[in-house]
């Protein structure tokens, strides 16, 4: 088996290229392709042979955002795709481990059950438990769920037990500390700040994580590459999001722009600081009425921005953003060196795969109405930070332009790599050389439809 120090300091990222084809066969054959160019695969034991340890609990998570797009696109720009699930599954299982589980925490709006039905996923997962008991089935990390009534949040609360989950608080090691003050500034989209405040203050910084992820030996990352509005893409990194049980540990951004101390939106804009005061009413009531009559308020304001042009909003979907990426590469120090009894070790505890379904990318206003983006790639590594940067290059983006990929290299106290962002690799169907020099060759497609607010992250045909 590989030691766990080697995800640190693995630079290579492998290309798997084939179709623009989600059959099970030609996934299959590219995921075999990838898994003997990086070494994990074993004659006897499979794709996963030399990664997955005899008698080791995996956990796979895939990215299972959302039951429908948010656009007229469907749900391939828009999930991990069914078929790489099933194909590293089964390709798990022969590794003959103890148990494997899929879990993901999706949107609190999601249906999971009607996505599992969309994807095929739930007669699958069926079937597939009662032919093997070592498979537990796909599991929703989700405490809380909601729907929204006249533009009203209304919450179930608790579905599933705390000790289903470890408590951490990073306190002044998270990455969040440098930016935390008493003003209680953190914001999740529709949701209470004052929830967040109580997990996020100055020396207390919380995560609510899934036992099936801390527990687990092996976790195994299956990210969708897509633009994301807040954080400019989500691949490997961004996708650890998703091991959160309740959105109030997540802060996504902090109030107001930049001359208030806020990262939302990069200008002053007293529309935009109007319409964070009547969200903050609407998210702090539990009344129907009341929340009627504040969702009521917000209309005309936010006609007001459509009039002037704004096409950023009020969700921190730009790229100042100085809180995602925080919160993101918290949750992969936790996944790395996370133990049982909630403390963080000074050496990786299990091991941490990535594959990238990049076979339809998402391209747009990703991550809930991505447009798709035809690749034909599945990118697969052992180290996140390196993955992300090959994704941000295939997106057409300049990766030092883009935060959470760019801090993942830096000297953090919990390392999440042992190398810099140029030693990363490429090695498969692409040819053997380092990434940014392979990369930075090939024309900028300028098809590519971005966020409105990373566009400045976008690299010109010029840049080589």
């Amino acid at each position: 088996m590989k030691p766990l120090n080697a995800q640190l300091e693995d630079a290579r990222v492998a290309v798997a290229r084939q179709a623009v084809d989600y059959s099970d066969d030609v996934v299959a054959q590219s995921l075999v392709r990838l898994t003997k160019e990086l070494g994990w695969c074993d004659e006897e034991r499979g794709p996963f042979g030399r990664i997955v340890p005899r008698g080791a609990r995996v956990c796979i998570k895939p990215n299972l955002v959302l039951h429908e797009n948010q656009g007229p696109w469907g749900m391939e720009p828009l999930v991990t795709h069914q078929a790489l699930i099933r194909a590293v599954v089964e390709a798990v299982l022969r590794a003959n481990p103890r148990q494997v589980v899929i879990g993901d925490a999706p949107i609190q709006g999601c249906d999971f059950g009607r996505m599992l039905q969309q994807m095929g996923l739930d007669t699958w997962s069926t079937e597939l438990m009662q032919r093997d008991a070592r498979f537990k089935g796909i599991r929703d990390f989700r405490r809380t769920i909601c729907t929204v009534v006249g533009g009203v949040r209304q919450a179930t609360e608790n579905l599933l037990p705390e000790d289903e989950f470890v408590l951490f608080d990073l306190g002044r090691e998270s990455l969040l500390e440098p930016i935390t003050d008493q003003g209680q500034n953190f914001r999740v989209t529709c949701y209470d700040p004052r929830l967040l405040a109580a997990r996020h203050a100055p020396g207390r910084h919380q995560y609510l994580v899934s036992r099936d992820i801390i527990e687990a030996d092996v976790v195994i990352n299956l990210p969708k590459l897509k633009t994301h509005k807040k954080a400019g893409l989500t691949c490997a990194l961004k996708n650890l999001i998703g091991i959160n049980g309740n959105k109030e540990f997540l802060p996504h951004h902090r109030i107001g722009g930049p001359d208030a101390g806020g990262d939302c939106y990069p200008e002053r804009n007293r529309i935009k600081r109007a319409l964070e005061y009547v969200y903050d009413r609407k998210n702090m009531t539990s009344g129907m009425f009341t929340g009627r009559f504040w969702h009521m308020m917000a209309l005309p304001l936010h006609r007001a921005l459509r009039l002037m042009g704004d096409e950023m909003g009020i969700e921190g979907s730009w790229s100042g953003n100085d809180t995602i990426w925080r919160t993101c590469l918290d949750l992969n120090a936790i996944l790395l060196y996370g133990r049982v009894d909630a403390t963080l070790a000074d050496e990786p505890q299990r091991q941490v795969v990535h594959i990238v379904d990049a076979i339809v990318a998402g391209q747009g206003d990703g991550p809930l109405a991505p447009q798709p983006l035809p690749m034909g790639l599945i990118l697969a590594g052992q180290n996140a930070a390196a993955v992300d940067r090959v994704g941000a290059w295939l997106l057409g983006y300049d990766p030092e332009r883009i935060p959470i990929v760019r801090e993942a290299f830096g000297q953090l106290r919990y390392r999440l790599t042992a190398f810099s962002g140029a030693d990363v690799v490429l090695v498969g169907d692409w040819g053997t050389g380092r990434a940014d020099e392979l990369l930075k060759a090939g024309k900028q497609s300028e098809s590519i439809i971005y966020p409105a607010g990373w566009r400045d992250a976008v690299r010109s045909n010029t840049e080589v």
